[in-house]
């Protein structure tokens, strides 16, 4: 029943399911009902004393309580609401729901409806203003309002993502951009946000720039590059017309480049990229293995000394203020030439166990000097076992470097590190709110740790990739809703340079944006796992899921691309029967494969009439290996794993 009920008698409900939120959203959505009312009603049920509780859309009770604090609206001020009844349970359901079914807007979307508004005479102050959000957010979106409408429609049937069509909109030459576009439809190699910016910003490429220096020129015009030279221009500063087609062999030579290290270091893999860094975008779903430069030889060792040697007289030179120019002047030179010869000597490429390197990748840049370059730091995207664990700690130990000076023996630095640590050790354990954060801020860092800088702890928490690769179910609720959720993270803190500096910030966010870290960073270890399934079985995520209360069903429904086209017949016939009964089953047993799946679809949707109640068994319905184990279930599953592995024991050993 809808009801108009005034402000003051409406009270949040402790069964709405959505327990935090984004203060910026939160922001936006405060300003949008200022400037045009309650577009949504409220989902209430009565509560004691003639009061409300708000079941569904406490963000916009929220909102309106604020804009009554503001002295914006009175406290008598009449809100429309739904009113609803029934048990504890159904209630929060339809809270469940109301959330849940809400669909975030195309950004494509979002540039045409404020383009529109601007249009109309409006100016991105005032939409900004309007909407709570910030001009340059606004701004944004018009821009991708005007890239060029082969750009336009991709990003709005998400052929590619907000990051590319922002890259292509570097220029706002749209001619340009359409070209680009257009020259990257065959590409064959993996196309980046970075790949494209190059392309876009340039028309034409010197013959200095490093992807030039690789291909080489004679390789660019045997494949029918093109290069225009002015009266004075010479090898390096001539113009490649063909950028497209310089990308492609540059790629090619990368690719190349990258197989024949794979093949030296008898790692599983390495991925050229043509920017001079390895970005977020390579290495944010990989985890990073620790690992030490190869210990230095004897002969290295003295090298290096010595080098440090010439490195302290020559600086001493530059420091004295009675050196003349002509001193001067030669001890600069010098000191770079040992400076170049350091350099050399201590970055080395790492060590890493024999039994690692088949899953173990590592990355190729491009120098400006147009050379590949390996990143001396290897990835995977496996889950480690704590042998393999073990195997990385033992070889980083064995592969330490000698300390620089002979001063203090390796032992005692060794032994007094391990003082200092016990130092450091009880006091944090003493402090677990800083124990927290501090463990908090390693895992969530993991993402972009600097490989040049010194681990801080062991902690360790990558991203558990699942069995398939590449795979992501774009279309299951539970995906984007963990989309939502990441995205609603505040990541302001990683503006930091350096670690420390990105711990400071860490730690100056709000307790629940940390929190929401803390979430987000134990949840995406998670590995996968199906209930009852032997090789797949996980007794500890049927505890979770009992804790958590999971209904696999408001989460994931079966569908023909999911599931019914990929199982047998009668398993579909079998999950007919489940909801039906005989007379369902024998309504669709002569149907064709494709036909069944598609009415399983409609039916499991509840998009189809049958008996009483066969339509709540079908929306409750999900295959067995889907299930969460109730809470007694879950508590003897460890129980019978150990069971079922000695039966296999003894019958092997019988055979």
């Amino acid at each position: 029943m809808i009801q108009s009920i005034p402000l003051k008698k409406l009270a949040a409900s402790p069964n709405n399911v959505r327990k935090s939120s984004d203060p910026a959203a939160d922001a936006q959505l405060k300003a949008d009902i200022a400037a045009r009312g309650l577009l949504q009603n409220l989902v209430v049920r009565k509560a004691a004393r003639g009061k409300f509780e708000v079941e569904a859309g406490g963000r916009r009770l929220a909102a309106l309580q604020a804009l009554a604090a503001d002295g914006a609206i009175t406290p008598d001020q009449e809100v429309t609401c739904l009113v609803i009844e029934g048990e504890e349970s159904e209630v929060r359901e339809t809270s469940l729901a109301e959330n849940f079914q809400r669909l975030a807007m195309n950004p494509a979307d979002e540039a045409q409806a404020f383009a529109a508004i601007i249009e109309a005479g409006a100016s991105a102050e005032e939409v900004a203003r309007r909407f709570g959000l910030t001009v340059r957010f606004v701004e944004g979106r018009l821009r991708l309002a005007a890239l060029a409408p082969d750009i336009f429609e991709a990003l709005a049937a998400g052929e590619i993502t907000l990051d590319m069509a922002k890259a292509y909109g570097a220029i706002s030459d749209t001619d340009r951009q359409a070209q680009v576009f257009a020259e990257l439809q065959n590409a064959w190699y993996h196309i980046t946000p970075d790949t494209i910016r190059r392309m876009v910003l340039d028309a034409s490429v010197r013959g200095s720039d490093p992807r030039a220096i690789l291909v080489g020129r004679d390789t660019y015009l045997a494949t029918g590059g093109r290069i225009e030279r002015e009266l004075f221009d010479d090898d390096a500063s001539e113009s490649w017309i063909d950028v497209g087609l310089l990308e492609n062999l540059a790629h090619a030579a990368m690719e190349e480049a990258a197989a024949r290290t794979a093949n030296e270091l008898g790692i599983g893999w390495v991925r050229p990229t043509l920017s001079n860094y390895v970005g977020h975008d390579l290495v944010g779903s990989l985890r990073r293995l620790p690992s030490e430069p190869a210990p230095l030889t004897e002969q290295e060792t003295q090298e290096l000394t010595a080098l440090e040697a010439d490195y302290d007289r020559v600086a001493a030179i530059l420091e004295d203020e009675e050196s003349d120019e002509e001193e001067i002047g030669k001890a600069e030179k010098e000191l770079v030439v040992i400076d170049e010869a350091i350099r050399a000597l201590n970055e080395r490429t790492p060590v890493l166990a024999e039994e690692l390197k088949p899953d173990a990748g590592a990355f190729l840049v491009l120098s400006r000097s147009g050379e590949p370059q390996l990143v001396p730091q290897f990835y995977t995207d496996v889950v480690l076992s704590n042998e393999g664990e073990g195997a990385i700690e033992a070889v980083a130990e064995e592969g330490q470097a000698k300390p620089k000076s002979s001063a203090l023996s390796q032992r005692l630095l060794d032994e007094l590190a391990m003082q200092r640590r016990d130092i450091l050790a009880v006091h944090l354990a003493k402090n677990p709110a800083l124990a927290l954060d501090f463990m908090v801020f390693t895992l969530a860092d993991a993402d972009q740790h600097d490989w040049r800088a010194k681990r801080a702890s062991t902690l360790v928490g990558s991203v558990a990739a699942g069995p398939v690769s590449g795979f992501e179910a774009k279309d299951a609720p539970a995906t984007a809703a963990i989309a939502e959720f990441v995205g609603s993270l505040d990541e302001t803190w990683r503006s930091g340079e350096t670690e420390v500096d990105r711990f400071i910030q860490f730690r100056a966010l709000s307790e629940e944006a940390r929190s929401a870290w803390l979430g987000h960073v134990v949840s995406r270890t998670i590995i996968a796992s199906l209930a009852f399934g032997r090789e797949r079985s996980v007794p500890l995520h049927e505890t979770l899921a009992s804790l958590l209360e999971i209904e696999t069903a408001h989460w994931w429904r079966p569908t023909a691309a999911n599931y019914f086209d990929r199982v047998p017949k009668a398993r579909i016939l079998e999950a007919l029967d489940a909801v039906g009964g005989p007379d369902l089953v024998t309504r669709y047993a002569g149907s064709k494969k494709s036909e069944l799946a598609s009415a399983a679809e409609r039916i499991f949707s509840g998009n189809f009439i049958g008996e009483a109640g066969s339509k709540e068994r079908a929306l409750a319905w999900v295959p067995d290996l889907m299930k969460f184990a109730a809470p007694s279930e879950a508590a003897t599953m460890a129980d019978a794993d150990i069971l079922n592995s000695a039966v296999d024991e003894v019958t092997e050993e019988a055979a």
